[in-house]
């Protein structure tokens, strides 16, 4: 059998190799040979003998039957090869397919093996998950439960933040505001989100600002903390004074990302210690004061008594008059120790000026001089250079005061020799008289050390025997130099004397005379009014209203502006002190305007009018003193638009007159003759009216007053008084419109040391004066 298919393969590979036609041809052939040869074979065994008849039909059968033979063999041949062929493929694919199926098999069992053991790993894992969701639940619970913690221990450090009365801030590393509490908020003005991302340049003064930023930039860069006072203005204009500290200000991990701040409000604390201060001080000033100045008609005494117990007397006038010497000077001895107790450098004084007659002064003086020097033997020279007025405007205790002691202490470092006091007077002009008074000795001198350091407070020459003082004379002497206005200096030599020398101005004396002021009719007027206060305000356009006029009110220096130049108005009331600016500005800027008819313009001033030349100089037509009177009015208005002009002596009458009652208002509570003429014209409903305004405006004048004195803030001070004097000026209180007058008034020479009594003198009794203003109008009939 397997022959025969290796015979049958070798056929068909024949017939593939050699192709159908040779093929056919060969396989012809060889079947009529085998053909010739079987039928050659059968015909000699059944006859015995081959015919050729039998070998041509044997080849004729043949070559007929085997191209068919062929044929047929080989189509089926073909076919069988072309079955064999994709069967072939067929075998190959079946084996391609079963190794593939042999390695899917063993991928199979690898991943079966992977499986089973992901199929584990995963129920691990799902228990894992499960115990780690339950893991997780538990700690989101204690997250949730921490959390809550956390927001309630946030809300309760937010809500004690907010509830402090300290400043606190944080700010990064930038400079800028990064969150702050509800006391920093009311401090701006400006809500938290609002602050966040703001600069301290943008939040506060430029001063202020700049402090602020380098405070932080120090915190920034030394990582150390940063403590120090600063002044903060509120939105309502008040100020308090705080306590900042700065700390660095640290993230979760620890780095530096920014400054946190706190404020403690210590403005009750500096008034404490600015009253402690004002105390000792006073006490200090009171002690040291009252004890020099007892000195040294003291020292008259005891000069005089040894003069009359070196006379001739009785035994018990001697006993009498050695009494008072003892104990004359026993006193000076307790002078001496009660400042000693209490020594102190800061004094105040007050000057007051009033006319004294100059040659009974100089006078006093010598006499004195030539008492104490009697007393060593010294040579007394008084000399004067010069014509001496007969009056002088000056304060003649204080005076007297620092001369006294400069003889003194000229005597009392002199052992022989002379004293000379010499006085020089020179015109200065605008009836201002130069004085000039030098005390000169032959005494021990004063070393060039000592010069630098003589009118120092309780300063002693070392190594005097004869320095057994106090040491406070020179130092009061300065001090009350200065007050006046003067100086004083020394020159000496040691072991040659010295020479002191003060020099100051005074003014000469004029007699003043009162005349009336002449009636004049009056025109009905188209009026601006420029004030900023309130009270003023209503007074004023009261007053012009009842005289007939119209008025019109600018609060502020650039609506005044606008006003007039959009406007006509027959005259101008223009006060000088505005918010924006003065009133000069103003009459500069409307003077300016070419295209401009500008009206008669009238400056009003709460300061006293000593020269109107200086505003009309400034551009003003005239001016007149607050609180208006109807008279002032009346006058002003007839001056500037009456058919008869009125005569330079009815004008100087007037300007006097006028003065006249500004000093005499001086003297009392109220203004009486003011208060009437605004009953008579307003009525009293109105005025009522207006002192219940004047109370309700004054406390917040009063709180601004009071904090920006204690910040020394002097313009700010200046300012408030300014408005206090104007208010109270309106409805006739004389004594609050006076002190307000001093405290608005920083040029002179003692005014930081007395604006703290001018200020609690109107804190104090501003109420009481409007009490007696009420009961005042109270009484007034109608």
């Amino acid at each position: 059998m397997i022959k025969i298919r290796a015979w049958a393969q070798y056929y068909v590979d024949m017939l593939t190799k050699l192709g159908v036609i040779r093929f056919s041809i060969i396989s012809a052939a060889t079947t009529i040979f085998f053909s010739i040869m079987i039928q050659a074979s059968i015909n000699y065994i059944l006859r015995g003998e081959v015919q050729l008849d039998d070998l041509y039909a044997a080849i004729l059968f043949a070559i007929i039957v085997t191209p068919w033979v062929v044929f047929f063999l080989s189509i089926v041949v073909q076919q069988l090869e072309d079955s064999r062929k994709r069967l072939s493929k067929m075998v190959y694919k079946l084996q391609e397919v079963r190794a593939r199926d042999l390695q899917l098999q063993q991928e199979l069992q690898v991943n079966l093996i992977e499986l089973n053991a992901e199929f584990e790993e995963r129920k691990k894992a799902e228990a894992d998950r499960k115990q780690a969701f339950k893991d997780l639940e538990n700690e989101v619970f204690q997250r949730e439960q921490a959390q809550l913690v956390v927001e309630e221990r946030s809300a309760l450090v937010r809500s004690f933040i907010d509830s402090s009365p300290d400043l606190v801030y944080y700010s990064n590393e930038q400079g800028q505001f990064s969150g702050c509490n509800l006391a920093m908020e009311s401090l701006t003005g400006k809500i938290e989100k609002e602050l966040i991302g703001f600069t301290p340049f943008d939040v506060y003064d430029t001063e202020i600002a700049a402090k602020f930023a380098a405070t932080d930039k120090a915190v920034l860069s030394t990582q150390l903390s940063e403590t120090y006072e600063q002044w903060l203005t509120y939105p309502d204009g008040h100020k308090a004074c705080f306590e900042l500290r700065k700390v660095p200000f640290f993230g979760r991990r620890n780095e530096s990302i920014g400054v946190l701040g706190y404020g403690r409000d210590i403005t009750e604390r500096k008034k404490y210690q600015d009253a402690l201060e004002k105390a000792s001080r006073d006490k200090t000033t009171f002690i040291s004061t009252i004890s020099h100045e007892l000195r040294t008609p003291l020292n008259g005494v005891v000069g005089l008594s040894r003069i009359l117990l070196d006379g001739s007397l009785s035994e018990e006038q001697r006993q009498h008059l050695n009494t008072i010497y003892v104990s004359a000077q026993t006193m000076g001895n307790i002078f001496n120790d009660i400042i000693d107790l209490d020594k102190f450098d800061r004094r105040k004084f007050e000057i007051v000026n009033q006319p004294i007659e100059f040659r009974s002064f100089l006078n006093d003086i010598k006499t004195l001089a030539l008492l104490q020097a009697d007393q060593k033997g010294l040579v007394l020279a008084f000399d004067v250079f010069g014509d001496i007025p007969d009056f002088i405007n000056a304060d003649g205790t204080r005076l007297r005061q620092v001369l006294w002691n400069l003889v003194s202490n000229a005597v009392k470092f002199t052992d022989s020799g002379e004293v000379r006091i010499r006085v020089f007077t020179s015109e200065e002009g605008d009836n201002r008289i130069g004085l000039t008074f030098e005390v000169e000795d032959t005494g021990i001198g004063i070393s060039a050390e000592g010069q630098d350091k003589i009118f120092a407070m309780y300063y002693q020459e070392q190594g005097s025997k004869r320095a057994t003082g106090t040491g406070i004379g020179l130092s009061v002497a300065k001090s009350l130099m200065t007050a006046m206005g003067g100086d004083i200096w020394v020159s000496s030599e040691l072991g040659e004397g010295a020479c002191f020398t003060i020099e100051f101005d005074v003014d000469g004396v004029e007699s003043l005379q009162q005349s009336d002021v002449p009636e004049a009719e009056q025109t009905k007027l188209s009026i601006l009014l420029v004030e900023d206060i309130e009270l003023n305000v209503t007074v004023c356009t009261a007053i012009l209203n009842k005289l007939g006029h119209s008025v019109a009110v600018a609060i502020d220096g650039q609506r005044a502006i606008e006003m007039a130049e959009n406007n006509h108005y027959d005259l101008i009331f223009l006060d000088i002190n505005l918010p924006d600016m003065t009133g000069f500005d103003v009459i500069k800027t409307l003077r300016e305007n070419d295209e401009l008819e500008l009206p008669p313009v009238v400056a009003l001033t709460a300061n006293v009018i000593n020269n109107r030349q200086e505003y009309i100089d400034k551009g003003m037509d005239d001016a007149i003193s607050k609180p208006l009177s109807i008279n002032a009015v009346t006058g002003v208005i007839s001056r500037l638009f009456s058919s008869s002009e009125l005569g330079a002596e009815s004008h100087l009458n007037y300007v006097v007159d006028e003065l006249i009652d500004e000093q005499n208002m001086l003297d009392e509570y109220l203004d009486v003759d003011l208060l009437q003429q605004y009953l008579d014209t307003l009525g009293k409903d109105l005025l009522l009216e207006s002192v219940r305004l004047f109370e309700q405006t004054m406390p917040h004048y009063l709180t601004l007053l009071n904090t920006n004195l204690t910040a020394r803030d002097q313009d700010a001070i200046v300012d408030e008084a300014h408005k206090i004097k104007g208010a109270a000026g309106s409805i006739g209180l004389t004594r609050i419109q006076q002190v307000s007058q001093l405290a608005q008034s920083p040029e002179q020479p003692t005014w930081w040391q007395n604006i703290d009594d001018w200020v609690e003198q109107i804190n104090t009794e501003y109420q009481h004066d409007v009490n007696r203003l009420k009961t005042w109008i109270a009484n007034q009939d109608g």
